[in-house]
């Protein structure tokens, strides 16, 4: 029997976020991609990485270039953007009766 699961992340795409632990603890950056099939996060200046580049065409520059890699989700908590502290995310239905996120700590809704 193949069922398909929906796999969720408590991150999404622009969020800022502060990693929990690792050689890059304490430090923030913005969500640029996520894939949440490996559970995964690309973020701004998080997780740099050396990557030896070998010249593809004449012209092209060879060298030692930093990138940033994925970093595993669960190393992430998202920044409230009311409290600028680093929360747990919950969830509430608003007065439309939508589902919204809900930061744990001052209780306010993150804005889309």
């Amino acid at each position: 029997m193949n069922k398909t699961r929906i796999l969720k992340s408590h991150v999404k795409i622009g969020d800022m976020v502060c990693v929990l632990s690792g050689k890059d603890k304490k430090k923030r950056g913005r969500v640029i991609a996520l894939s949440a099939r490996a559970k995964k996060a690309l973020v701004s200046g998080i997780n740099k990485v050396k990557k030896h580049l070998k010249a593809r065409r004449i012209g092209d520059d060879s060298g030692i270039v930093e990138v940033e890699a994925p970093i595993r989700t669960d190393k992430l908590q998202v920044v409230c953007p009311h409290c600028d502290v680093p929360t747990r995310v919950g969830h509430e239905l608003n007065e439309k009766n939508v589902k919204v996120r809900v930061c744990k700590k001052c209780k306010r809704q993150f804005a889309k």
